[in-house]
């Protein structure tokens, strides 16, 4: 069982996006699968799954009001969630760093936790990289956003937290992107994926879904299902054409 932090130094990058269709992928090859949006700032995980408004979510239960497991929610495709209040309010008199007891709470319901940390490296991200095993870093093939994905993997070393590896997202391959050689060697990480920039992602923010489950055979889906079955130890071969045609 582990507890996967994604995060980023930056926003914008694709962090929730990859959050939501890395946990549906993993799903995807029969892992139960929770995410929480641990993004209490400016939470979207709900909003990306349909389920923007619900009785129960992760503000209640680190205020101490409900129990943990009345803030999961199944998706139709059994990947489960967990999201966080879009009221203002609710963000009052929150301790972050009730996230780690939140983590323990989660171990052993599911095969995977995944929390989708707040952007940058303030104390509401700090507190989603304390409550990780380890840590996925999100990052765009922009030196900016590669430089501030190194000050994350500077802060996790510092708190002792394991970088498995970084998602390159939203490459086009356009001759002004930062090569993925350079981005490895700048970050001294392996590359466990790279997620081509595809509208197909747009459309399936506009369906409240995740893009593996409203265009499964789009080439960010594709790519999402590379990365989660190298980390779920299975075989996965991609479909030809024909397959395409007909799935």
């Amino acid at each position: 069982m582990k507890v996967i932090t994604i995060t980023s130094g930056k926003g914008g990058v694709g962090k929730t996006t990859t959050a939501i269709n890395l946990g549906a992928a993993l799903n995807y090859f029969g892992k139960e699968v929770i995410v929480v949006d641990a993004n209490l700032t400016t939470p979207n995980v709900g909003l990306h799954l349909g389920a923007p408004i619900v009785p129960v979510n992760l503000n209640h239960v680190m205020q101490g009001k409900a129990k943990v497991t009345e803030a999961i929610y199944e998706h139709e495709s059994g990947t489960k969630i967990i999201p966080s209040s879009l009221s203002v309010r609710e963000l009052r008199n929150i301790n972050h760093s009730k996230l780690k007891e939140i983590s323990k709470k989660l171990r052993g319901m599911a095969e995977y936790v995944i929390f989708d940390s707040a952007a940058g490296l303030g104390d509401e991200a700090i507190c989603s990289i304390e409550a990780a095993d380890e840590l996925i870093i999100v990052t765009n093939p922009e030196i900016t956003a590669v430089t501030d994905a190194l000050k994350t993997l500077k802060l996790a070393q510092e708190m002792g937290k394991p970088v498995r590896g970084v998602i390159v997202t939203r490459v086009t391959g356009d001759k002004n992107e930062m090569a993925i050689s350079n981005i490895k060697e700048m970050l001294d990480l392996p590359i466990l994926g790279v997620i081509p920039n595809d509208k197909k992602i747009l459309a399936s923010l506009r369906r409240k879904d995740a893009v593996l489950h409203t265009f499964p055979y789009s080439k960010s889906a594709l790519a999402y299902k590379k990365i989660a079955a190298k980390m779920a130890g299975v075989s996965y071969k991609e479909p030809n054409f024909w397959n395409k045609l007909t799935g």
